[in-house]
This record gives C-alpha cells, structure tokens and sequence, in this order.
C-alpha cells in the first residue's frame, strides 16, 4: 500500500526488483500489487488525530489488496504504524511491519540508543519507542523546533521530489548534535536524501529494510 508519498512508493518497487535480479540474475520477479492511498487525506487524519478515520480509511487500502487477491501486505510508510497492530489484526493476510525490521536491524548491529527522525507524527507517537523496547533500545527524538524543520523538510520538499544540499546539511547537522548509536530515517523520504556516506552516524534506512523484508518473505 502506497502513495504515501509516491517519491517514496516508486523508491520500494525498484528496489524491490533490483535487489531480487541482484540476488537471483533472471527476470522471475514477485508479482505486485499497489493500492495508492490519498497523501493529503492521509495527512488530515493525522493532523487531526481522529484515529478512527484514520484506521477506517487505511483499511478501505487494505481490503482493496485483500480483494485483489495478494498473498501478503507492506504498508510504505513508517506513520501508519502508529495504527499497525489495529491494521494488522483486521487484515485477512500476514502484515509486515517496517518498525519491526528496523528495530530487527538495529538489535543485529547492537545498538543501545537511536534518534528518531521523521516527519512531527511520527516522532511524537510512541510506536517506534514501544517496538525498539522490546529489543532493548532506547528511541530519543531531536528537540521540538528540530521536528519542526524536519517535518517541513519531508512535506516542502521531499514528497516532491525536491532535494538540496542545503537540506542535506540541515538534516546532517540537527542529527549529528545527538550522542547517539544511530538514526531512524522514520520516513521513507529521508533515504531519498541522506544516504549512508553522507555522514558517520550509523543510518537505519527504513525503506530499504523494509524493501528487504518483504523481498525475503516473498521468496520463502
């Protein structure tokens, strides 16, 4: 499930394709299918804090997948899971949480502490923290005026496809100020920009483990 943004959604299905041609040299790919959800209404919901309809209009993407017949579901973006455990118990087919393979991930290369980044949503709900307690991480946040530029960032120019070196720099600078074990680019716009030799904190790029998780899970 995508459109959330559609920078974002088209990033997952090439990564998907390159990393199973990179894995297995044919042309044999996973069949998929994209239910596109409305950004801004999307958005609204979350601006208003009106959970019910927020669920309620994830779900009508989710039954719509369900009806086209898949045999699994990856929502492509990291705010919905604020909702995911409600998602998840409704839908009809396995869910595969980008939370999980991050916190996964970041366990794996024994992390203690990460900075969550994101857009104001994200960094303000507790479902990063929650997930990554469960493995032993603590999940900081930059300071409230830091989620504001970041937000801006993410919604001004990223989900158009806008990218700077000058918003490069800024986000570069707001998290390399935090003694930190690494940084969750809880957005799947963040990777667009910030790649890992940008900088020497350790980046857990969500999209991409996310683009990973479910390629492995398809292929078992």
């Amino acid at each position: 499930m995508g459109g959330i943004s559609h920078e974002s959604t088209v990033k997952y299905y090439e990564l998907l394709h390159q990393k199973y041609y990179e894995k297995h040299k044919d042309y044999y790919y996973p069949e998929v299918v994209i239910f596109s959800l409305d950004l801004q209404k999307l958005t609204d919901f979350e601006n208003k804090k009106d959970m019910q309809g927020y669920v309620k209009y994830i779900m009508t993407g989710i039954n719509s997948l369900e009806n086209a017949g898949v045999d699994f579901i990856i929502i492509a973006a990291n705010s919905p899971h604020s909702v995911f455990e409600q998602i998840k118990n409704r839908s009809k087919v396995p869910m595969l949480s980008i939370v999980e393979a991050a916190a996964k991930k970041a366990k794996e290369k024994g992390t203690k502490k990460l900075l969550l980044t994101g857009i104001k949503f994200t960094m303000q709900s507790s479902f990063y923290k929650e997930v990554c307690k469960k493995y032993g991480i603590e999940v900081i946040t930059p300071k409230e005026e830091e989620q504001d530029i970041i937000n801006d960032i993410i919604f001004d120019e990223l989900v158009i496809g806008v990218f700077k070196e000058e918003t490069k720099k800024k986000l570069l600078d707001i998290i390399e100020s935090y003694k930190v074990d690494g940084v969750i680019l809880g957005c799947t716009e963040l990777p667009l920009i910030l790649k890992q030799n940008d900088t020497k904190v350790r980046l857990l790029d969500t999209l991409d483990l996310h683009a990973q998780t479910t390629l492995d899970y398809s292929l078992s």
